[in-house]
């Protein structure tokens, strides 16, 4: 019973058996063999576009050399207040952009409010070197609250920043959840809609360590080569990288597995909808739900093996749970079975 994250999961044997076959012979290094390059148009095919891409080895990598490729002195990144850039990456993106900062923007559910972002980003209207200017807004998708921005809602935040010239960036940690949940394609969700650089991530979805940063205009990587570099994330062996999206995309395995666990994780949502001991504390669409237990429900199901997180209540949500409650969070996963699922909802029931 491991919710605690998608994470904690191993890699799929396909993309393992992958790794296998890459591990001997010889291939030419630093992103110049032949696989690299296979998959690198793999991506061109997949977003219906040429795309430049650049392996890296995590989602805080992806994430801060995005954001480096388009900073700038007194740089400001708009993003959401539970942005995983915001709350879980230890200053990395600030630091990784030269000390670009990330300006928090407000929204119900993990998503930025597209109007908040509007008067944000107006308030840099008037140039003043003492407030910095506006660099770039990103968004995460699927959210850290498990909510998923719709094609229209990614559209207009594009719109908004499209508007004062600044680039968008996706962390796609979870893009194959996203996208498997709003049945759109890779370029539906991304360029289409406005979308500049995307973190794609793989690791959270069967891969070992698999990360790729996507720009849908190629002249725009043109730092990048340097500042991968110069942050230690260009691989000798980039070989093992691309062998894992190799594996991870053919026939849409990645999308397989992101439907395995946006499945499980709709388990969960509909006994949770109805159960008396438990409760949704939010709808969510991706592989994350967040469920409000007693607290001592939550210690026995953690006695009975159950693996999550207790989870802080949402800014916008004061008032979500009461004194002798705890907020949780629990993550499905490619290698989640129904039989980890029911054990976990007889706790939770009283089965």
């Amino acid at each position: 019973m491991f919710f605690a994250s998608d994470n904690w999961a191993g890699a799929h044997p396909k993309i393992a058996e992958s790794l296998t076959r890459e591990a001997s012979g010889y291939a030419a290094a630093y992103g110049s063999s032949d696989l690299d390059k296979r998959i690198e148009a793999r991506f061109n095919e997949l977003f219906e576009r040429e795309v430049a891409v650049f392996f890296v080895g995590t989602g805080t990598a992806a994430n801060s050399l995005a954001l480096a490729s388009v900073a700038r002195a007194g740089g400001v990144t708009f993003c959401h207040f539970d942005a995983h850039v915001n709350s879980d990456e230890g200053g990395a993106p600030e630091y990784l952009t030269s000390a670009c900062r990330l300006y928090p923007v407000e929204g119900e559910n993990g998503k930025m409010d597209a109007e908040a972002l509007r008067g944000h980003v107006h308030r840099f209207d008037v140039p003043s070197v003492h407030q910095g200017r506006p660099m770039a807004v990103t968004l995460t998708q699927a959210t850290e609250s498990g909510t998923i921005y719709t094609l229209d809602e990614i559209a207009e935040i594009s719109a908004i920043a499209k508007s004062k010239k600044l680039p968008v960036h996706m962390d796609g940690a979870r893009f194959a959840n996203a996208l498997v949940a709003l049945d759109a394609t890779p370029a539906e969700m991304t360029w289409k809609r406005g979308v500049d650089i995307l973190s794609f991530g793989g690791t959270k979805n069967g891969c070992w360590c698999a990360e790729a940063i996507i720009f849908f205009d190629p002249e725009m990587a043109e730092e990048m080569p340097y500042i991968r570099k110069r942050s230690a994330q260009l691989f000798s062996k980039t070989r093992f990288v691309s062998a894992q999206f190799e594996a991870y995309l053919e026939d849409n395995l990645w999308l397989e597995l992101a439907g395995h666990a946006n499945a499980m994780a709709d388990r969960l949502r509909s006994t949770l909808k109805t159960g008396n001991r438990a409760r949704l504390a939010w709808e969510t669409q991706s592989n994350e739900v967040f469920a409000v237990f007693d607290k001592a429900l939550a210690d026995e199901a953690k006695a009975k093996g159950a693996k999550f997180y207790d989870w802080l209540v949402p800014r916008d949500m004061p008032h979500l749970v009461s004194e002798n409650e705890v907020l949780a969070r629990l993550v499905t996963s490619f290698a989640t079975t129904n039989e980890d699922v029911d054990r976990f909802l007889d706790i939770c029931t009283g089965a």
